[in-house]
C-alpha cells in the first residue's frame, strides 16, 4: 500500500496523463503543490520523480486505472480525499482547459474517493477560479 504522499502524487500523475499529454502547465502544477502544499512539509521531494514513475508504470498494466485508483482510495485518510480531489483539480485546469479524458477520470476520482456532489462542484469551481487567466 503507498502512503498519503505518493497516493496524491499518484492522483495528479493520473489526471495529467489521462488524454496523453502531460503539458508542462501540468507538470509544473504537480512540482508546485509538491513544494508548498502543507501536507507535503515532510516529504522528500526527491522521490517525486520515482513515485511519478511508479504511477505511470502501474496505468501502464492490465486494470492499471483500477488499480491506481485502488491505491489512492486505500493510501488516503479519509481527511485527505477532498485534498486528492482538489490537487486533481488544479492538475486539470492548469494548462487552461479540461479534456474530456480528464473529466471523465475527476468522475472516477469523485466516486472512488466519495466525494458528493456539492463539494465536488465548490472544489471544481475553486480550482477554476485559480487558474483563471484574462
Amino acid at each position: 500500500m503507498i502512503d498519503h504522499h505518493a497516493a496524491l502524487i499518484y492522483t495528479m500523475v493520473m489526471v495529467s496523463a489521462s488524454d496523453a499529454d502531460m503539458t508542462d502547465a501540468e507538470l509544473n502544477t504537480i512540482s508546485e503543490t509538491v513544494r508548498y502544499l502543507p501536507v507535503f512539509r515532510d516529504f522528500d521531494t526527491g522521490r517525486l520523480s520515482e513515485i511519478a514513475a511508479d504511477c505511470t508504470e502501474l496505468l501502464g498494466q492490465r486494470d492499471g486505472l483500477d488499480a491506481a485508483l485502488a491505491e489512492i482510495t486505500q493510501g488516503l485518510p479519509p481527511k485527505l480525499r477532498e485534498t486528492a480531489y482538489a490537487v486533481a483539480c488544479d492538475v486539470a485546469a492548469a494548462d487552461g482547459y479540461t479534456t474530456q479524458e480528464e473529466l471523465r477520470l475527476l468522475e472516477l476520482l469523485r466516486d472512488s474517493l466519495e466525494i458528493d456532489r456539492l463539494n465536488a462542484a465548490a472544489i471544481e469551481r475553486g480550482a477554476r477560479a485559480r487558474h483563471m487567466v484574462l
